[in-house]
């Protein structure tokens, strides 16, 4: 694509507005997370643009994604890029909280995280003064002009890596859609999830797009603390226990209803309930205690005890562990307006998938699986009781796992072109 030495219209009013309006108001509003415990104490300056970690020698590439399940996807490209460029240094920059808790527990070597500097002249300048990379991914949606326009100002090369826009996005973005056509000008390489995606960002302007599917089916699976799945499996050693999570209150509501279903028949089943949010666990408990059903938390009981029904796991970090404890897997935010959460980190792990009807956010994800019969939707607690026993489970997860291993072969493809972008002397042979 050709670069725009100077911003349109659209993005120098951003870029003006930004930085009238953003400087003062971003550390009141910082502190303000900070105090409700929204940001790290000792990281919530990186915002700012204050680095917290120094710049490794050697060639440095920058990927962001805003938040958990984007930035655990990008580890899909790491493992790849750093088969291809041996001596290739990460930097990983997200937006929340949990992100980064999460993301340390299962860091790629030779990488390091921190926060997305605002989007304000002096943050941008002391983050990329400090970090200087030889090329930047965005991933998914999570583009700020200011930013991009400040990346490729530098001449740092810039890629948008599994791009994913709904209509209703692309709705919202085309009421500014001049301001995209001059983002998208300034990136060399677009790659979108699927067709829609791709139509819809050709529409905004974009002037060539690939097709690469998506990077969470390519994604390692998520870490394990291995004494940790071994006093689980002791735990839960003969109890027929599966996993709804991470879950919303809807999510909760139904996988409730099914349990109370479940132990009718088995009064030995157990649920693990994995909140998206785990400060929410009152709100959890009580749901569980308003059905009847005995709760107990793993903030402060490390294993359930034989009369708990409902293990809620309030904690983060900890996904890996229970995809691998359970055969099954109701993935949340399928029930309500959250419209899904990622299901192939289930899939990887060997459980079999169950979903909600509501999958807009993995509408392509969702019926892959459904078209290698890999995955089960459940619309009412009845048909989740029952889904939960069917005989095909097993067959179930093994496609899923084919479907991501699979997915790997697209994902060389896409980083082969990358690895192109980074400037020579620091480029590898590809």
């Amino acid at each position: 694509m050709a670069r725009r030495p100077r911003p349109s219209a659209a993005l120098a009013a951003y870029l003006g507005l930004s930085a009238a309006l953003l400087p003062a108001l971003a550390p009141l509003v910082l502190r303000r997370r900070l105090a409700r415990g929204k940001e790290l104490p000792d990281r919530w300056r990186e915002k700012l643009g204050h680095a917290t970690a120094q710049r490794p020698d050697g060639p440095l590439v920058w990927m962001h994604a805003v938040g958990l399940g984007e930035v655990l996807a990008l580890r899909a490209l790491i493992g790849q890029m750093h088969a291809r460029h041996p001596d290739l240094q990460i930097l990983i920059t997200s937006t929340t909280r949990a992100s980064a808790e999460v993301l340390a527990a299962n860091m790629p070597p030779r990488c390091r995280h921190q926060f997305l500097p605002l989007d304000t002249p002096g943050a941008a300048r002391r983050f990329l003064d400090h970090w200087r990379p030889d090329l930047a991914i965005w991933a998914e949606q999570d583009l700020w002009p200011g930013l991009v326009w400040r990346t490729a100002r530098r001449g740092i090369p810039l890629a948008l890596v599994g791009a994913r826009m709904n209509a209703r996005a692309y709705r919202a973005r085309a009421r500014v859609a001049p301001l995209y056509r001059d983002l998208f000008a300034r990136f060399t390489l677009i790659s979108a999830q699927d067709a829609d995606t791709a139509a819809h960002l050709k529409r905004l302007g974009a002037d060539t797009v690939r097709e690469d599917g998506s990077l969470k089916p390519a994604a390692p699976p998520l870490n394990a603390d291995a004494a940790a799945l071994a006093a689980m499996r002791t735990a839960t050693k003969a109890r027929a226990t599966w996993l709804a999570g991470p879950t919303h209150a809807p999510d909760e509501a139904l996988a409730l209803a099914a349990h109370r279903a479940r132990l009718a028949s088995d009064p030995n089943a157990l649920l693990i309930m994995a909140p998206r949010d785990p400060s929410l666990r009152d709100q959890v408990a009580q749901a569980c205690a308003d059905a009847g059903l005995r709760a107990a938390l793993r903030s402060t009981q490390p294993q359930p005890t034989p009369k708990t029904q409902v293990y809620i796991a309030d904690t983060f970090g900890e996904m890996g562990l229970w995809y691998r404890l359970v055969d099954v897997a109701f993935i949340g935010g399928t029930t309500g307006p959250v419209e899904g959460h990622n299901p192939w980190e289930a899939a990887q792990l060997g459980a079999a998938i169950l979903h909600g009807p509501r999958t807009a956010n993995f509408a392509a994800d969702y019926a892959a699986l459904h078209a290698a019969n890999a995955a089960r939707r459940v619309d009412d607690a009845d048909t989740l009781a029952a889904a939960l026993g069917a005989p095909d489970t097993a067959d179930m997860a093994r496609r899923a796992q084919g479907l991501a291993t699979r997915s790997m072969d697209r994902t060389a493809a896409l980083c082969q072109e990358l690895c192109r972008l980074i400037p020579p002397p620091h480029r590898s042979p590809t």
